[in-house]
């Protein structure tokens, strides 16, 4: 027997592939019940919200436009994020079911990654839209166009799809031999590479490497956006134009604070001291559920083309249901 095939039995009879990883969630807190119910409600809360915005976008034309494009697809990835991540969720934890196939952990971990970090770079493409606005007024119709728009939102899912996609995928070279009890609640990306026994340190490597294109990248370019923003308002002599232009951009503030803040604030903190896996556990389910509730919110209230939208489409329902009658 050769060198290749004695290695190769070794191998086989080293590599461990589990037929289910256990989801651990939350340890010894009374009363857990609730929160998931309360998850639930955000859910409803969620498809609601953003079905209501999807919907309006879609039936008022005036909406039609490059920066509703971008809305829409934030709108879009919040719904997909949200249904990916709490129904199965409240599955495990309410019903007691918390061995998942290995297989569908890892599918699971792949959509939930993937809509957050096209929420990530949503964002981004909304700040670039603000950016051409308030910088080059004159020149924003014939830079920011649906087709520009479109193929930039086509990167992104592509771009985000092949990431996580090898991400996720090199989970598959690893060998988990000990323990199969993920300390999250959901099949997250580093609770589950850290259970295998053999060598992870390229799924370390495109772990630091995802955070910083799905996180640290984005946060930086809106960053550097704004200050572009804040150099052009402030050559702005009028106080009243200043300020309308300021309040274009509140609406996309306040999604890039909702969104990126909790994230930020709960990684900074792992790293500066220590977090109970139960409180890591409530700051890490929030920040992915919080934001897709408050989003169509936040458009819906801060934006008056929405709410002048909203208003047109109930007017038309009534006037129908009037006809009907």
């Amino acid at each position: 027997m050769g060198l290749e095939e004695k290695a190769a039995i070794v191998f086989n009879a080293t590599f461990v592939r589990p037929a289910n990883f256990y989801l651990s969630g939350f340890s010894n807190i009374p009363h857990v019940t609730y929160y998931y119910v309360f998850l639930c409600f955000v859910f409803i809360m969620t498809v609601l919200g953003n079905g209501l915005l999807l919907s309006v976008i879609y039936m008022v034309k005036t909406l039609h436009t490059p920066k509703y494009m971008i809305v829409f697809n934030l709108a879009f990835t919040d719904l997909c994020g949200s249904t990916a991540l709490i129904p199965k969720l409240l599955d495990t934890f309410l019903f007691d079911r918390r061995y998942i196939i290995y297989e569908a952990c890892l599918s699971y971990m792949f959509f939930v990654l993937l809509f957050v970090s096209v929420q990530s770079w949503t964002l981004v493409t909304m700040a670039y839209d603000r950016f051409i606005a308030i910088c080059f007024p004159l020149r924003y119709h014939s830079i920011v166009t649906k087709p520009a728009i479109a193929a930039m939102l086509l990167f992104i899912w592509i771009f985000l799809s092949s990431l996580v996609a090898f991400t996720v995928g090199i989970i598959d070279r690893l060998s988990f031999c000990g323990s199969v009890v993920v300390k999250s609640f959901f099949c997250d990306h580093a609770p589950v590479y850290r259970l295998a026994c053999n060598d992870s340190s390229l799924n370390n490597i495109m772990a630091y490497v995802a955070f910083i294109i799905v996180l640290c990248c984005p946060l930086i370019l809106i960053a550097i956006t704004y200050v572009c923003i804040s150099i052009a308002l402030s050559r702005i002599a009028s106080t009243e134009e200043r300020l309308k232009a300021m309040k274009t951009c509140t609406s996309h503030l306040i999604l890039v604070a909702i969104f990126f803040l909790p994230v930020v604030g709960t990684n900074i903190a792992a790293v500066a001291s220590y977090i109970h896996p139960n409180a890591r556990i409530i700051n890490s389910s929030l920040t992915h559920t919080i934001p897709a509730l408050l989003n169509p919110i936040v458009y819906s209230l801060k934006t008056e083309e929405v709410l002048n939208s909203i208003r047109k489409v109930c007017k038309r329902k009534m006037n129908s249901c009037k006809r009907s009658l």
